[in-house]
């Protein structure tokens, strides 16, 4: 059985000031637990799952055997932030990642200025995944990366693609050359408009959209151009930025 103190600090781990003061997040589910097995960014903390689960992959808990525990399904039930639990549930600690101008200077990454959606947040880190972006910048008025929504949304994205909680302002800072792209709604056509591969996208707040002071940062603003018969006001966060990275990236 597990003590009451540990379960109440995977508990606590919920909120965003306890995921802060510890420094460590949670993740469920078997195939994320596999993948962080199997990382060199990650350094797992705890592994608690159910007996029938170990012993299937007893040949991939390449651990110290004292970070591994074995659990009845209401103790997992306890731990677990899922209506339904899944088998395993880890703790891992929250990685800090350098900056490497190389890299950022000859790259498309992201910047993220006020995503509040947890959803969003986690399918825009696949989206990332997806066309191998190495960085997600996020302002400090995102939502956290580690909340367990957005590590559930990601997909395990959050493995492969580095996040950085950052202001534009000490990122220009730091790369005064560096190509902005705000994604505006009154910017230029992304499809026909001569622009460089490389830089920083800016997605902007579901509601709000960019900041003023990140809008006056970027060098270039564009749009993805409305349909003819289209009527919607705006694009999901998540979809536009899809649509941007795939015409920045395929010109």
């Amino acid at each position: 059985m597990l003590s009451k103190n540990t379960i109440k600090h995977i508990q606590s781990l919920r909120l965003k000031k306890f995921r802060q003061k510890y420094r460590k997040f949670v993740v469920e589910g078997e195939k994320m637990a596999l993948e962080i097995l199997q990382s060199t960014e990650l350094e797992l903390e705890g592994l608690y799952a159910l007996p029938e689960w170990l012993e299937k992959y007893q040949a991939q808990l390449i651990v110290a055997s004292s970070k591994i525990h074995s659990l009845s399904a209401k103790d997992l039930e306890r731990i677990s932030s899922l209506k339904t639990p899944n088998k395993v549930v880890v703790v891992c600690n929250i990685p800090t990642y350098s900056l490497e101008l190389p890299v950022l200077n000859n790259s498309l990454t992201l910047f993220l200025d006020g995503i509040q959606d947890p959803g969003n947040m986690g399918s825009i880190l696949r989206i990332a995944d997806w066309f191998g972006l190495p960085y997600v910048f996020c302002s400090l008025g995102c939502v956290d990366i580690y909340n367990p929504k957005v590590i559930q949304s990601s997909m395990g994205a959050f493995l492969r693609v580095k996040p950085i909680a950052i202001e534009i302002t000490d990122l220009q800072s730091q790369c005064p050359d560096l190509n902005i792209f705000a994604a505006v709604l009154d910017g230029l056509n992304v499809f026909t408009t001569k622009l460089p591969k490389n830089g920083l996208l800016v997605i902007g707040n579901e509601g709000n959209g960019i900041s003023e002071l990140v809008r006056a940062a970027a060098n270039y603003q564009i749009m993805i151009p409305k349909g003819q018969e289209g009527g919607a006001e705006s694009l999901n966060a998540a979809v536009a930025t899809g649509i941007l990275c795939s015409a920045l990236l395929n010109r």
